[in-house]
């Protein structure tokens, strides 16, 4: 099979010193699923986005058949072929299917070239049945699932006559059930000549979808190999330069007295649905609990209801024997840590330094952080508690004084998390922590979460990933249509049994 496209000596460096990409050579061949992996600010996604001109090279050739090109914006790109879907799913919400499809190449009719509606609906449906797709052209995004806008942005490229398929993270967002179905319309693209160059932090899935994977360490390519001739422990180790640990670390641990206590909480939406049916459950001091459910069966809600951000219907809140219904957010952050799944809207300030994210919340409850009777920040401080954070947990950042988004969305993830486990909270609530972590800093995150077990806090973790809450977690609740359905000892279930509860909110006998 010979190298359709070829990356040689690529070189990137973001001023004044970081070399994010180090004389990188690759190539991919046409027909094949190559996967790049590496920890998080091992530049993946950077070398990907020099390839498809979203960012200049320094220095190095790009070949297509053997001929050399450069791409200077994304259009350049995708008239030779290569197309990219990015970690966040770039649709309008309000337009249907066809019309995020063909938005900004639309068919037209006439000399005052008009729109031709049915024409693009047309195309549109072709394209889907051509690639067994499963769409409505005329359903409305913000109506559909998460994989199905997947497999929108997909089909926007396919339309385009895109040939070679970048994909950043695209199981980041979607739920364990979603992600087969992926993989089988990318399966079905590489039999029909397409390539697929696939970004993922999750070996396991690596593996299953490859042709060939590349493995990337600290902006180096450290090696390409077939994925038939390894395994999930040697990429591992390629990936982090040591011996990761994929079994649980957890140890019996005596739970101490109920720190959260939700009961009766309901959350009722203006058109009569309940979102959250009379939720009843406790997390005690010493104990992990997972939450696991199909997106959209009231995780959101609960989380939202717990900090503040929606207000119940019915129910109460304990936290430490304290009524939180009434508290502001910033009361209850007194009480609570917070890590959401949505770091960029919720997490943090993308326009802010990287230094304002990691003091965040802690300046407003921590005397030290404040000077002049509390009026004015202490600085040193903070420029210290930024600087062990990041040291502590590993966050690659040229300046502390950089924007918050100059950072990759691993990065970002990690000054979060340690931002949030440095606070002094009886209750930590954590939905979808190491969401865009690479295999390295989970295992580091789950040791920090354990860390805490033995400390003694509550802990409480909606994760989308079964295996992550099988390996952390001493109970695992199951959310279906808004209700607890299961409350499981982890020792004594298995993923298939949760897996059922998921998706039938009842296991048959």
């Amino acid at each position: 099979m010979n190298d359709f496209i070829s990356l040689e000596h690529i070189v990137k460096v973001y001023p004044p010193s970081v070399l994010a990409v180090d004389n990188v050579s690759v190539e991919f061949r046409k027909g094949e699923i190559h996967s790049i992996v590496g920890e998080n600010g091992a530049g993946k996604s950077t070398l990907m986005k020099l390839l498809y001109g979203l960012i200049p090279f320094d220095s190095g050739t790009v070949k297509m058949n053997d001929a050399p090109v450069r791409f200077h914006k994304p259009g350049d790109a995708i008239a030779r072929g290569i197309g990219m879907v990015h970690q966040e799913i770039e649709l309008i919400a309000q337009y249907t299917v066809w019309e995020n499809v063909v938005l900004g190449a639309e068919p037209v009719r006439g000399l005052a070239g008009t729109l031709d509606t049915k024409r693009a609906i047309e195309l549109v449906r072709r394209k889907i049945d051509e690639f067994q797709f499963n769409l409505d052209p005329l359903a409305q995004v913000d109506r559909i699932s998460v994989a199905a806008r997947q497999k929108v942005e997909i089909l926007k490229l396919l339309y385009r006559n895109v040939s070679v398929l970048i994909l950043d993270e695209p199981t980041a967002v979607l739920t364990p059930q979603e992600i087969p179905q992926l993989f089988t319309e990318l399966k079905r693209l590489r039999d029909k000549g397409n390539t697929i160059l696939f970004i993922s932090h999750r070996l396991d899935e690596v593996l299953e979808l490859s042709d060939r994977i590349t493995v990337m360490r600290k902006g180096k390519k450290i090696a390409t190999v077939a994925a038939s001739e390894t395994n999930k422990e040697a990429l591992a180790q390629m990936m982090v330069g040591r011996q990761v640990i994929f079994t649980s670390k957890r140890t019996p641990h005596a739970r101490g007295a109920s720190v959260f206590e939700a009961k009766n909480l309901s959350v009722t939406r203006r058109d009569g649905l309940k979102k959250l049916d009379e939720v009843c459950f406790e997390v005690h001091a010493g104990e992990i609990v997972g939450i696991a459910g199909v997106e959209g069966n009231g995780q959101f809600e609960l989380v939202n209801s717990i900090m503040g951000l929606a207000e119940p219907s019915a129910g109460t809140m304990m936290v430490g024997g304290k009524d939180i219904a009434k508290l502001s957010i910033l009361e209850r952050r007194t009480l609570i840590s917070f890590v959401p799944q949505d770091r960029g809207k919720m997490g943090a300030s993308l326009a802010a330094s990287i230094l304002d994210n990691a003091i965040m919340t802690h300046h407003r409850l921590e005397v030290r952080f404040s000077s002049w009777r509390g009026l004015v920040l202490n600085y040193k401080h903070a420029r210290e508690f930024a600087d062990s954070l990041a040291q502590r947990f590993s966050v690659q950042m040229a300046s502390r004084q950089n924007p918050f988004r100059s950072l990759s969305g691993g990065n970002q993830q990690k000054v979060i998390l340690g931002r949030e486990l440095l606070l002094s909270t009886p209750f930590f609530l954590m939905d979808q922590p190491t969401r865009g972590l690479d295999v390295g800093s989970i295992e580091y995150v789950h040791g920090e979460i354990l860390a805490m077990r033995e400390a003694d806090r509550a802990v409480l973790v909606i994760s989308a990933d079964l295996e992550e809450l099988f390996l952390i977690a001493d109970r695992i609740l199951v959310m279906h249509r808004g209700q607890i359905v299961a409350d499981l000892a982890t020792e004594q279930t298995s993923i298939e049994e949760v897996g059922r509860y998921m998706l039938e909110g009842r296991v048959s006998a």
